[in-house]
């Protein structure tokens, strides 16, 4: 019983902050970012069954609800009748159930994850001022999409960073989706789809190509890259010692294939699929490519890019597209 209700009051103290930091402003940066544990609010109203939890998810978080019902979950409108019971009846399934209690224990400390957020997106507004900074909340999505990103929001989902050998990953995933389903990928994952929501993709008639693609993917990853100080391009997108060196040895190899193929240049879904998703499904040489690839391409680009090009800021690096001159022969 007592357990309850120093549970019940930690979440009054959270819920007293979500008004306030659930507005993103760069005052949060002053004081440092704290994470919104939504994700604590969702066990209250399930584990606890408390109606009253799931009526404050509404009432006090309407943003990060609204996501999660519609967006993530699916579960309808947030304000269709009965929403409230539909989402914890949807939350109380066994296996779920067991997957909150495993993500609330894992991630019972935020401290180590905020003070890197806090040290990173301070970089980041060093470089673009102009950047606003989220809210940040963590959330159970019942795993579903990993960064959720909203209106001044940025939310991510702890049951999918679990670690690669958690047992319930093993079961429904493949292990190219696992490597990336640990905590490590939680920071590099919330700066680049933040920065992916911030600088979209323009999908115009002439600037639809696995080159413009890349590119686009490249930048991006190489400024959360430089802000979170990794060392290599290879770091950044989670390469194995074997996939880095298979990278170094064919970097000339690989790109001159591309341009025998005419890929650079092709709108084609399945090729450019083939160069940006995480399962490896090119072969060279006999050999399987490491995955996105395509991706690390477009680092490696953007790298010698502001080689060439000292002067220009990374501002003007993330508003720029046109890349057209650039070749890694």
């Amino acid at each position: 019983m007592m357990k309850r209700i120093i549970f019940i009051l930690i979440s009054v103290i959270a819920l007293a902050s979500c008004r306030s930091d659930m507005q993103g402003n760069d005052a949060l940066l002053d004081r440092g970012i704290k994470v919104f544990r939504y994700d604590r609010l969702q066990y209250e109203a399930t584990a606890m069954n408390s109606i009253a939890a799931v009526q404050r998810m509404s009432l006090d978080c309407p943003q990060a609800t609204r996501i999660l019902i519609e967006d993530v979950l699916m579960l309808g409108k947030v304000d269709d009748p009965n929403i409230n019971e539909r989402m914890c009846a949807y939350y109380t399934d066994s296996v779920l159930f067991r997957l909150m209690l495993d993500a609330e224990e894992k991630f019972d400390d935020m401290r180590p994850l905020e003070e890197a957020l806090t040290e990173g997106f301070k970089k980041l507004k060093e470089e673009v001022p102009s950047i606003p900074i989220p809210s940040i909340y963590s959330q159970i999505s019942a795993l579903n999409q990993s960064i959720v990103v909203g209106d001044s929001l940025l939310g991510f989902s702890i049951d999918k960073y679990m670690g690669e050998d958690y047992p319930l990953y093993k079961k429904y995933y493949y292990a190219y989706q696992r490597r990336s389903m640990k905590p490590e990928r939680i920071l590099p994952d919330c700066f680049t789809f933040y920065l992916m929501s911030q600088y979209p993709f323009g999908w115009e008639k002439g600037h639809r190509t696995l080159f413009d693609v890349i590119m686009h993917q490249g930048k991006i990853n190489w400024v959360v890259r430089k802000i979170l100080g990794m060392k290599s391009n290879a770091e950044m997108l989670g390469y194995t010692k074997e996939e880095t060196e298979w990278c170094k040895k064919n970097e000339k190899a690989l790109w001159n294939w591309m341009i025998s193929k005419k890929h650079l240049d092709s709108t084609d879904p399945m090729i450019i699929r083939a160069y940006t998703h995480p399962d490896p499904n090119i072969i060279l040489k006999g050999e399987l490519i490491p995955p996105v690839v395509g991706i690390w391409i477009g680092m490696q680009l953007t790298e010698k890019f502001m080689k060439q090009h000292p002067d220009i800021s990374v501002e003007a690096l993330l508003e720029c597209e046109d890349f057209r001159h650039l070749t890694l022969e």
